[in-house]
Protein backbone atom coordinates (compact mmCIF):
# COMPACT_ATOMS: atom_id res chain seq x y z
CA UNK A 1 0.00 0.00 0.00
CA UNK A 2 1.64 3.32 -1.10
CA UNK A 3 0.28 6.70 0.63
CA UNK A 4 2.01 9.73 -0.64
CA UNK A 5 2.24 13.48 -0.07
CA UNK A 6 3.71 16.29 -2.35
CA UNK A 7 4.26 20.02 -2.30
CA UNK A 8 5.42 23.06 -4.17
CA UNK A 9 7.91 25.45 -2.91
CA UNK A 10 8.43 28.69 -4.86
CA UNK A 11 11.28 30.77 -4.37
CA UNK A 12 12.06 34.60 -5.11
CA UNK A 13 15.58 33.86 -6.79
CA UNK A 14 16.98 37.10 -7.03
CA UNK A 15 16.07 37.34 -3.42
CA UNK A 16 18.05 34.40 -2.04
CA UNK A 17 21.26 36.33 -3.17
CA UNK A 18 20.27 38.67 0.01
CA UNK A 19 19.86 35.93 2.40
CA UNK A 20 22.43 35.07 5.05
CA UNK A 21 24.79 31.80 4.73
CA UNK A 22 22.47 28.75 5.57
CA UNK A 23 19.52 30.39 5.85
CA UNK A 24 15.93 28.21 5.45
CA UNK A 25 13.00 29.23 3.55
CA UNK A 26 10.45 26.56 4.17
CA UNK A 27 7.56 25.03 2.27
CA UNK A 28 4.08 24.16 3.70
CA UNK A 29 3.39 21.43 5.75
CA UNK A 30 2.11 18.22 3.95
CA UNK A 31 0.75 14.97 5.02
CA UNK A 32 1.67 11.50 3.58
CA UNK A 33 -0.29 8.39 5.17
CA UNK A 34 -0.93 10.57 8.30
CA UNK A 35 2.29 11.75 8.96
CA UNK A 36 3.17 15.33 8.43
CA UNK A 37 6.48 17.00 7.10
CA UNK A 38 7.41 19.64 4.92
CA UNK A 39 10.48 20.70 3.03
CA UNK A 40 12.79 22.91 3.03
CA UNK A 41 15.79 24.84 0.45
CA UNK A 42 19.11 25.97 2.46
CA UNK A 43 21.09 28.27 0.62
CA UNK A 44 24.57 28.26 0.43
CA UNK A 45 27.52 30.13 -1.76
CA UNK A 46 27.52 28.45 -4.29
CA UNK A 47 25.16 25.66 -4.04
CA UNK A 48 21.44 24.72 -2.69
CA UNK A 49 20.42 22.27 -0.28
CA UNK A 50 17.37 20.74 0.26
CA UNK A 51 15.80 18.64 3.86
CA UNK A 52 12.71 17.06 4.51
CA UNK A 53 11.61 17.76 7.55
CA UNK A 54 9.00 15.24 9.91
CA UNK A 55 6.85 17.07 12.31
CA UNK A 56 5.17 14.06 13.17
CA UNK A 57 6.38 12.16 16.42
CA UNK A 58 5.69 8.82 14.50
CA UNK A 59 8.26 6.23 14.75
CA UNK A 60 10.43 3.97 12.13
CA UNK A 61 8.15 5.53 9.62
CA UNK A 62 9.98 3.70 5.85
CA UNK A 63 8.74 6.15 3.17
CA UNK A 64 10.61 7.08 -0.31
CA UNK A 65 11.69 10.92 0.32
CA UNK A 66 11.70 12.46 -3.90
CA UNK A 67 13.14 15.96 -4.35
CA UNK A 68 13.46 17.50 -7.87
CA UNK A 69 13.11 21.05 -9.88
CA UNK A 70 10.30 21.96 -12.17
CA UNK A 71 11.65 23.20 -15.58
CA UNK A 72 10.22 26.42 -17.27
CA UNK A 73 7.67 23.79 -19.51
CA UNK A 74 6.09 22.73 -16.52
CA UNK A 75 7.83 19.42 -16.30
CA UNK A 76 9.99 17.47 -13.87
CA UNK A 77 13.89 17.78 -14.41
CA UNK A 78 15.28 14.67 -15.52
CA UNK A 79 18.78 16.07 -14.26
CA UNK A 80 18.04 17.73 -10.77
CA UNK A 81 15.99 14.87 -9.05
CA UNK A 82 17.02 12.90 -6.44
CA UNK A 83 15.05 9.73 -4.13
CA UNK A 84 15.94 7.95 -1.15
CA UNK A 85 14.08 5.17 0.70
CA UNK A 86 14.85 6.20 4.28
CA UNK A 87 13.51 5.06 7.85
CA UNK A 88 12.04 8.40 9.52
CA UNK A 89 13.45 9.61 11.75
CA UNK A 90 16.82 9.02 11.13
CA UNK A 91 19.08 8.26 14.00
CA UNK A 92 19.85 10.96 15.99
CA UNK A 93 18.13 13.70 13.53
CA UNK A 94 14.58 14.90 12.90
CA UNK A 95 15.30 15.51 9.28
CA UNK A 96 17.21 14.51 6.41
CA UNK A 97 18.08 15.38 2.95
CA UNK A 98 20.12 16.09 -0.08
CA UNK A 99 23.16 18.35 0.24
CA UNK A 100 24.14 19.95 -1.82
CA UNK A 101 21.38 19.64 -4.57
CA UNK A 102 21.77 21.83 -7.26
CA UNK A 103 24.70 24.16 -8.03
CA UNK A 104 23.90 28.29 -8.17
CA UNK A 105 25.48 28.30 -11.36
CA UNK A 106 23.11 26.00 -12.96
CA UNK A 107 20.14 27.75 -12.30
CA UNK A 108 21.68 31.44 -13.17
CA UNK A 109 23.29 30.58 -16.48
CA UNK A 110 22.22 31.86 -19.53
CA UNK A 111 20.82 28.59 -20.79
CA UNK A 112 18.99 27.62 -17.55
CA UNK A 113 15.66 26.01 -17.72
CA UNK A 114 14.63 26.84 -14.13
CA UNK A 115 14.14 30.34 -13.48
CA UNK A 116 10.58 31.64 -14.87
CA UNK A 117 9.10 34.98 -13.98
CA UNK A 118 12.33 35.08 -11.71
CA UNK A 119 11.17 32.20 -9.49
CA UNK A 120 12.69 28.84 -8.97
CA UNK A 121 10.12 25.78 -8.38
CA UNK A 122 11.30 23.04 -6.12
CA UNK A 123 8.90 20.19 -5.58
CA UNK A 124 8.99 17.49 -2.25
CA UNK A 125 7.36 14.08 -2.38
CA UNK A 126 7.35 11.24 0.26
CA UNK A 127 5.87 8.56 -0.44
CA UNK A 128 5.03 6.05 3.01
CA UNK A 129 5.50 2.18 1.73
CA UNK A 130 3.63 -0.01 4.29
CA UNK A 131 3.20 -3.71 4.01
CA UNK A 132 0.46 -5.67 4.66
CA UNK A 133 -1.19 -4.50 8.58
CA UNK A 134 2.09 -4.48 10.02
CA UNK A 135 1.58 -0.63 10.66
CA UNK A 136 0.14 1.34 12.44
CA UNK A 137 -3.68 2.72 11.30
CA UNK A 138 -3.20 5.98 9.10
CA UNK A 139 -5.71 8.35 10.89
CA UNK A 140 -6.09 11.61 8.31
CA UNK A 141 -4.60 15.44 9.79
CA UNK A 142 -7.30 16.89 11.69
CA UNK A 143 -9.69 19.07 9.42
CA UNK A 144 -10.98 21.20 12.37
CA UNK A 145 -9.47 24.21 10.74
CA UNK A 146 -11.35 23.74 7.69
CA UNK A 147 -14.23 22.96 9.00
CA UNK A 148 -14.16 26.14 11.01
CA UNK A 149 -13.17 28.43 8.01
CA UNK A 150 -16.25 26.84 6.48
CA UNK A 151 -18.35 28.03 9.12
CA UNK A 152 -16.93 31.10 8.77
CA UNK A 153 -17.64 31.27 5.45
CA UNK A 154 -21.34 30.45 5.69
CA UNK A 155 -21.87 32.61 8.52
CA UNK A 156 -23.98 29.51 9.38
CA UNK A 157 -25.61 30.17 13.25
CA UNK A 158 -23.61 33.42 13.30
CA UNK A 159 -24.06 35.22 16.34
CA UNK A 160 -22.33 38.73 16.14
CA UNK A 161 -21.58 40.92 13.34
CA UNK A 162 -18.70 43.89 12.87
CA UNK A 163 -18.77 46.98 10.89
CA UNK A 164 -15.32 47.16 10.42
CA UNK A 165 -15.07 51.11 8.38
CA UNK A 166 -18.41 50.09 6.48
CA UNK A 167 -17.41 46.65 5.91
CA UNK A 168 -19.81 43.99 7.64
CA UNK A 169 -18.03 40.69 8.98
CA UNK A 170 -20.15 37.82 11.18
CA UNK A 171 -19.02 35.61 13.35
CA UNK A 172 -19.64 33.54 16.68
CA UNK A 173 -19.16 34.81 19.79
CA UNK A 174 -18.09 31.55 21.37
CA UNK A 175 -15.10 30.80 18.57
CA UNK A 176 -13.95 34.18 19.18
CA UNK A 177 -14.37 34.06 22.90
CA UNK A 178 -12.56 30.98 23.14
CA UNK A 179 -9.45 32.25 20.90
CA UNK A 180 -9.05 35.28 22.44
CA UNK A 181 -9.10 36.81 26.25
CA UNK A 182 -10.04 40.25 24.71
CA UNK A 183 -12.71 39.24 22.71
CA UNK A 184 -14.06 37.19 25.55
CA UNK A 185 -14.15 40.15 27.90
CA UNK A 186 -15.87 42.28 25.34
CA UNK A 187 -18.32 39.77 24.24
CA UNK A 188 -19.19 37.43 26.81
CA UNK A 189 -18.38 39.50 29.95
CA UNK A 190 -19.98 42.97 31.43
CA UNK A 191 -19.11 45.29 28.05
CA UNK A 192 -21.76 46.75 26.71
CA UNK A 193 -20.71 44.66 23.63
CA UNK A 194 -21.74 41.49 24.85
CA UNK A 195 -25.55 42.90 24.17
CA UNK A 196 -25.13 43.82 20.91
CA UNK A 197 -26.13 41.70 17.75
CA UNK A 198 -23.45 44.70 15.83
CA UNK A 199 -20.24 45.93 17.18
CA UNK A 200 -18.19 48.55 15.50
CA UNK A 201 -14.45 48.17 15.79
CA UNK A 202 -11.81 51.24 15.25
CA UNK A 203 -8.56 51.17 14.80
CA UNK A 204 -8.43 48.22 12.11
CA UNK A 205 -8.34 47.98 8.58
CA UNK A 206 -11.19 45.77 7.15
CA UNK A 207 -8.08 43.93 5.40
CA UNK A 208 -6.40 43.03 8.63
CA UNK A 209 -9.51 41.91 10.25
CA UNK A 210 -10.36 39.62 7.35
CA UNK A 211 -6.96 38.07 8.05
CA UNK A 212 -7.50 38.11 11.66
CA UNK A 213 -10.99 36.51 11.78
CA UNK A 214 -9.72 33.71 9.25
CA UNK A 215 -6.14 32.83 11.77
CA UNK A 216 -9.22 32.55 15.00
CA UNK A 217 -10.71 30.33 12.92
CA UNK A 218 -8.50 27.97 11.24
CA UNK A 219 -5.50 29.05 13.09
CA UNK A 220 -3.96 29.63 9.62
CA UNK A 221 -2.39 33.16 8.03
CA UNK A 222 -2.55 33.59 3.99
CA UNK A 223 -0.36 31.45 1.98
CA UNK A 224 1.84 32.86 -0.14
CA UNK A 225 0.03 31.77 -3.32
CA UNK A 226 -2.94 33.11 -1.72
CA UNK A 227 -0.54 36.38 -1.60
CA UNK A 228 -0.18 36.49 -5.21
CA UNK A 229 -2.71 39.01 -5.94
CA UNK A 230 -1.86 41.53 -3.03
CA UNK A 231 1.02 43.32 -3.64
CA UNK A 232 3.73 43.00 -1.17
CA UNK A 233 3.74 46.42 0.91
CA UNK A 234 0.04 45.69 1.17
CA UNK A 235 0.89 42.43 2.66
CA UNK A 236 3.25 43.58 4.73
CA UNK A 237 0.85 47.02 6.62
CA UNK A 238 -1.29 43.47 7.34
CA UNK A 239 1.24 41.65 8.96
CA UNK A 240 2.52 45.10 10.64
CA UNK A 241 -1.17 45.73 11.60
CA UNK A 242 -1.25 42.08 13.46
CA UNK A 243 1.64 42.60 14.88
CA UNK A 244 -0.02 45.07 17.35
CA UNK A 245 -1.79 42.05 19.22
CA UNK A 246 -5.02 44.20 19.73
CA UNK A 247 -6.20 40.87 20.93
CA UNK A 248 -3.87 38.95 22.58
CA UNK A 249 -3.02 36.38 20.44
CA UNK A 250 0.66 35.13 21.10
CA UNK A 251 1.47 32.64 18.49
CA UNK A 252 -0.54 34.99 15.80
CA UNK A 253 1.73 37.74 16.82
CA UNK A 254 5.06 35.30 16.26
CA UNK A 255 3.63 34.17 13.32
CA UNK A 256 3.16 37.70 11.59
CA UNK A 257 6.77 38.53 13.01
CA UNK A 258 8.10 35.77 11.09
CA UNK A 259 6.49 36.47 7.52
CA UNK A 260 7.49 39.97 7.74
CA UNK A 261 10.84 38.14 8.65
CA UNK A 262 10.42 36.35 5.38
CA UNK A 263 10.02 39.34 3.19
CA UNK A 264 13.24 41.39 4.80
CA UNK A 265 15.54 43.34 2.75
CA UNK A 266 18.40 46.16 2.23
CA UNK A 267 14.92 48.15 1.06
CA UNK A 268 12.53 47.29 4.04
CA UNK A 269 14.44 46.45 6.78
CA UNK A 270 14.41 49.53 8.31
CA UNK A 271 10.47 49.71 8.26
CA UNK A 272 10.68 46.25 9.59
CA UNK A 273 12.98 47.43 12.51
CA UNK A 274 10.39 50.18 13.19
CA UNK A 275 7.72 48.20 13.11
CA UNK A 276 9.20 45.59 15.75
CA UNK A 277 10.43 48.37 18.11
CA UNK A 278 6.63 49.94 17.95
CA UNK A 279 5.44 46.69 18.85
CA UNK A 280 7.78 45.64 21.05
CA UNK A 281 8.62 42.22 19.51
CA UNK A 282 12.50 41.30 19.66
CA UNK A 283 12.18 38.31 18.09
CA UNK A 284 11.98 40.28 14.58
CA UNK A 285 13.86 43.44 15.95
CA UNK A 286 17.15 41.19 16.83
CA UNK A 287 17.01 39.38 13.83
CA UNK A 288 16.23 42.30 11.47
CA UNK A 289 19.56 44.56 13.48
CA UNK A 290 21.67 41.16 12.52
CA UNK A 291 20.53 41.44 8.81
CA UNK A 292 20.93 45.47 8.66
CA UNK A 293 24.45 45.44 9.82
CA UNK A 294 25.87 42.97 6.70
CA UNK A 295 27.92 45.65 4.96
CA UNK A 296 25.93 45.21 1.74
CA UNK A 297 22.58 45.24 3.54
CA UNK A 298 23.59 48.34 5.27
CA UNK A 299 24.58 50.90 2.27
CA UNK A 300 21.56 50.30 0.99
CA UNK A 301 19.67 50.61 4.01
CA UNK A 302 20.73 53.39 5.61
CA UNK A 303 19.73 55.41 1.98
CA UNK A 304 16.31 54.78 2.39
CA UNK A 305 13.66 57.16 3.61
CA UNK A 306 12.55 54.35 6.76
CA UNK A 307 15.78 54.65 8.25
CA UNK A 308 15.35 58.62 8.30
CA UNK A 309 11.73 58.22 10.05
CA UNK A 310 13.88 55.66 12.25
CA UNK A 311 16.38 57.84 13.59
CA UNK A 312 13.83 60.27 13.95
CA UNK A 313 11.48 57.87 16.23
CA UNK A 314 13.80 54.93 17.92
CA UNK A 315 17.68 57.25 18.22
CA UNK A 316 17.99 54.17 20.41
CA UNK A 317 17.59 51.72 17.63
CA UNK A 318 20.22 53.42 15.72
CA UNK A 319 22.63 53.43 18.83
CA UNK A 320 22.31 49.22 18.72
CA UNK A 321 22.89 49.43 15.15
CA UNK A 322 25.98 51.37 15.47
CA UNK A 323 27.32 49.19 18.69
CA UNK A 324 26.91 46.33 16.17
CA UNK A 325 28.87 47.83 13.43
CA UNK A 326 31.36 48.56 15.39
CA UNK A 327 31.43 45.46 17.31
CA UNK A 328 32.15 43.75 13.89
CA UNK A 329 35.23 45.74 12.96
Amino acid sequence: MLESGFVELKLDWAATKSLSIGAIVLSDEFSAGGHTSGGSDATRMDTSSTTLMAFTESKNVRALFEAFLMCVDGTPSKSHTKSSVQVYPPEGFDAWGFSPFVKRADLESSSSNYVKDGHVTFMFGVIVLRSGHDGPIAVPSSDMGDHLGHLLDSADGSDVSFDVAGEEFHAHRAVLAARSPVFKAQLLGSMAEAKMSRVTLHNIKPSTFQVLLRFMYTDKLPTDKELEETSSSAANEVFEDLLADMFQLDRLNLMCAQKLWERVSAENVAAALGCAETHSCPELKNRCLDFFVVEKNFKVAVLTEAYYRLMHSFPSVIDEIRERVQSKR
